[in-house]
């Protein structure tokens, strides 16, 4: 049984994850698409009618009160929206998976630039799952540049060796 390095387990579960993010990015865009040219506070009654919640309940009118703004040019948009960023998930995963180097640093880029919007956003409505995505984030970035140092390290000290006769 082939086993793998953990530095590269440590790439390919940043790989799988980049990638189940983007096939959820595929799905909520697919339903916005999908939504264009439907009632969407029907469609939600219809559906918390189907799992049976209480429809007085807080959160549930919040969602339609939230609802009644949404036209299908800002569902267009929401699609369109999910589906570059699952492109560039996509693109961070299969490179990662593939072992590029080039996608450790955009890995690297992308994550990171994000991170002070993410930090700002948390900071206007504190929430755990955000400050999880954070935490998360930084790991990401974190062991993405200690693993390019350390390639970058193990490289220099493979050309300066002396070479064997």
């Amino acid at each position: 049984m082939q086993t793998t390095p953990p530095d590269r387990a440590g790439l390919m579960t940043i790989g799988i994850f980049k990638l189940i993010k983007a096939l959820a990015l595929v799905v909520v865009g697919i339903g916005a698409f999908k939504l264009v040219h439907h009632d969407l506070v029907e469609v939600l009654s219809h559906w918390i009618t189907a799992v049976h919640v209480d429809p007085d309940n807080r959160y549930f009118q919040k969602v339609l009160s939230t609802l009644w703004s949404v036209d299908d040019r800002k569902l267009k948009e929401v699609g369109a929206g999910t589906f570059f960023y699952a492109g560039i998930f996509l693109t961070e995963g299969l490179g990662l998976l593939l072992g590029k180097s080039w996608a450790e640093y955009f890995t690297i880029f992308v994550t990171g630039s994000f991170l002070p919007i993410e930090v700002y956003l948390l900071t206007l409505h504190f929430t755990l799952v955000r400050l999880l995505a954070i935490l998360v984030n930084i790991g990401i970035v974190g062991y993405l540049i200690v693993h390019r140092l350390r390639e970058l390290k193990r490289n220099v000290a493979l050309s300066s060796a002396p070479a064997t006769s």
